[in-house]
């Protein structure tokens, strides 16, 4: 069994190399497994940013197995803080910018509900993705971007707790939603794949918002919709299980052009989290 194993995995191996020679990454041996239910991706760039570490990172996330959690600081004694900051604090495995936030650093610049608590109250007209999780009809999927093009957000915003809306990325249709543009930073984005799962998305290396979503939509992940988290110095990413454990943070382009040494994480006002259920 060992020698077949061994086989199949050379044979993968040349047939990826072969056939995505460009690209530089292949769906085979890219996920690694850190427990049960919850895999890290690394892919390369190709951005030439000259960046040690510029390449884009993948959480994938069964929520079957791992609860999301939204913890803001309107409900939390109006304290911002780091995304690792708020990971440590709560005990949880991984978490990521929740959202863009308004001029008072504490609200969202859309929808956001955690339970009983509002951050926003507002729908936008403008953002047109909702996270939705913490659901109250098992009917739905746990975790979910409801896509305001697409969907019904009426019939689903009793079916949820948690709602987190932003800009919308990839479409339900898997297109790719943003114009071209000029400027590039590093993106926290929120994405689901065509299985169930979540995906916490971080790229160090800037790219413009067009660009980067054209590279989601190539790799090998089966990506299903997204949603724009945070970009600049204030996305970040931490995760910490299985004997792995790293923190992004992320730049505006200007700085990597200007070879400017990379800022200490920023505090922020809400986080996506998750930790593992109670079997």
């Amino acid at each position: 069994m060992k020698r077949v194993a061994f086989f199949r995995g050379v044979i993968l191996t040349v047939l990826c190399v072969l056939l995505l020679p460009s690209r530089g990454f292949c769906e085979y041996d890219r996920w690694r497994k850190v427990d049960e239910g919850l895999f890290r991706a690394d892919f390369g760039s190709g951005s030439g940013s000259g960046l040690a570490d510029s390449g884009i990172v993948i959480v994938k996330i069964d929520p079957r197995l791992y609860a999301f959690r939204l913890l803001s600081a309107s409900e939390q004694g109006k304290t911002r803080l780091t995304v690792t900051e708020w990971c440590k604090k709560h005990n949880l495995i991984s978490g990521i910018n929740a959202g863009m936030y308004q001029e008072d650093r504490l609200t969202n610049v859309g929808y956001m509900k955690n339970f009983s608590h509002i951050n926003n109250s507002r729908l936008s007209r403008t953002y047109k993705a909702v996270l939705s999780f913490n659901r109250s009809d098992p009917s739905v999927p746990e975790v979910q971007i409801i896509d305001l093009v697409c969907q019904d957000f009426e019939h689903l915003k009793n079916r949820y707790q948690s709602f987190i809306q932003n800009i919308r990325m990839i479409s339900c249709h898997q297109e790719n939603v943003w114009t071209k543009q000029d400027k590039a930073w590093s993106i926290a984005a929120f994405g689901m794949d065509k299985a169930g799962n979540g995906l916490f998305i971080f790229s160090e290396a800037p790219y413009s918002g067009h660009d980067f979503i054209n590279i989601l939509l190539s790799l090998p992940i089966s990506i299903h919709n997204a949603m724009y988290l945070e970009g600049g110095p204030e996305a970040s990413l931490y995760f910490s299980a299985g004997g792995v454990t790293f923190e992004k943070i992320g730049m505006h382009k200007t700085a990597v052009e200007e070879d400017k040494t990379r800022a200490s994480a920023r505090p922020v006002p809400s986080i996506i989290g998750i930790t593992k259920k109670v079997k």
